[in-house]
């Protein structure tokens, strides 16, 4: 039976057997037998590479340990709120850190980093995922909007919508404005022309 850990974009965890290719985590969200109890336990969210160092994870949602995310790319990840890891993307965080000052010169440093987006992705009132409004034609691939109430990935002219294992529908970018789902500092970052280690969109999305 698979594991409560996959994460979508809207950032809630479900259980599909897929397997996604960025690993992260959010602090312990399970409880002793595994079920899931929260949505998040940290301010610091963040996307690692599935494999570093040959390190053995042994089993997940181990009692009193993080809970261990997985994710479709980092599109997804950036969609939920995530940002790379400083241990096993070194070279992934400093660029997203220089990238970061450049849109927020007073902000310096991961708790920072982390203090922003979590304003940008949660709405403290309700505790569910904040949204914002934007043009279509100005948003880069890779940024998450909400059409006919599900996720779909921004690619060129074209709408991918998202699933747990892989884009699975197409439909030509339309003019106007949408609801994006992409906090809008990890959008900058995205229009910045974001690289990484990681691949940005599922093959499925070629």
């Amino acid at each position: 039976m698979p594991l409560q850990n996959r994460v979508t974009p809207l950032g809630d965890l479900v259980a599909d057997p897929a397997r996604g290719l960025v690993y992260g985590n959010r602090g312990c969200l399970h409880d002793a037998e595994g079920s899931i109890r929260r949505r998040w336990q940290v301010k610091r969210w963040i996307s690692c590479r599935l494999e570093f160092k040959g390190w053995q994870r042994g089993p997940l949602l181990q009692p009193g340990r993080f809970t261990e995310l997985f994710f479709l790319d980092e599109a997804t990840a950036f969609a939920a709120g995530h940002r790379p890891c400083a241990l096993c993307r070194r070279a992934d965080y400093v660029r997203f850190g220089a990238l970061w000052r450049s849109r927020h010169r007073e902000q310096v440093g991961a708790d920072a980093m982390d203090e922003q987006l979590h304003a940008e992705r949660v709405d403290p009132a309700t505790r569910e995922q904040r949204h914002h409004e934007a043009a279509l034609g100005d948003l880069p691939d890779g940024a998450f909007v909400l059409r006919r109430g599900a996720p779909w990935v921004v690619c060129g002219g074209e709408l991918l919508r998202w699933s747990p294992a892989g884009y699975v529908e197409r439909a030509a970018r339309p003019a106007g404005h949408a609801i994006v789902i992409t906090p809008p500092s990890l959008v900058s970052v995205l229009q910045a022309g974001w690289t990484s280690v990681l691949p940005l969109l599922h093959p499925t999305a070629d």
